[in-house]
């Protein structure tokens, strides 16, 4: 049977926690004004197209591909960011071209919807496999990725599309790559520093 606490156990339990924070952190490739403007009239007609998905669609400026997850915090996770940003300032990798051409969607409870490329430019995994080194010798400690599997997270739907879609080529020259931090649920992202790609340590904020 449910009953309120006492002030009695209040006192010898102390107050109930209130709904703590989650701080993600990672390494992420984000499109810029004009590319986000074409991966939201995909995602438009997506939306148009499957109806019955029954989705919550994802704002353009939170458009990303994450590249490096580094974990979720309790508190906004300052050591973890300053570790980050050096091992990102030691990494050299090359600018890369990517196209973008099909939407599917991921298992789940509910399944997002993304937007995903028929060829993975090998440049692409050569910059996350060059990243995690560098991650590891700086000593941040993040969860194990075994593999990379690129895409832009366009909305979270009720149901699953039927198949993959294909979609007009979206063109997408790399470039830079950006270090993230959200706080779950609330807000926009906050880029902690952008780095360009074929210059060591270039950074661009």
């Amino acid at each position: 049977m449910h009953t309120e606490r006492s002030d009695a156990q209040i006192e010898l339990f102390g107050q109930p926690p209130a709904h703590a924070e989650t701080h993600r952190l990672f390494f992420a490739l984000m499109p810029d004004v004009a590319l986000r403007h074409e991966i939201n009239h995909a995602a438009a007609l997506v939306q148009l197209q499957y109806p019955e998905l029954r989705a919550r669609w994802v704002k353009p400026e939170r458009f990303h591909v994450t590249l490096n997850f580094l974990g979720d915090y309790a508190a906004p996770p300052e050591e973890a960011a300053e570790k980050a940003k050096a091992a990102a300032g030691r990494l050299q990798a090359n600018a890369f071209d990517w196209t973008l051409d099909y939407v599917a969607s991921f298992r789940g409870r509910e399944p997002p919807c993304v937007l995903r490329s028929t060829a993975q430019p090998e440049p692409l995994l050569t910059l996350w496999r060059t990243m995690d080194k560098e991650l590891t010798q700086a000593g941040v400690r993040r969860p194990i990725e075994r593999q990379l599997t690129p895409h832009v997270t366009l909305a979270y739907g009720r149901h699953e599309l039927p198949g993959p879609t294909p979609v007009a080529p979206i063109n997408w020259h790399v470039d830079r790559f950006a270090l993230i931090h959200n706080v779950v649920g609330k807000g926009n992202y906050q880029v902690l520093g952008s780095w360009l790609l074929g210059r060591s340590g270039a950074r661009d904020e």
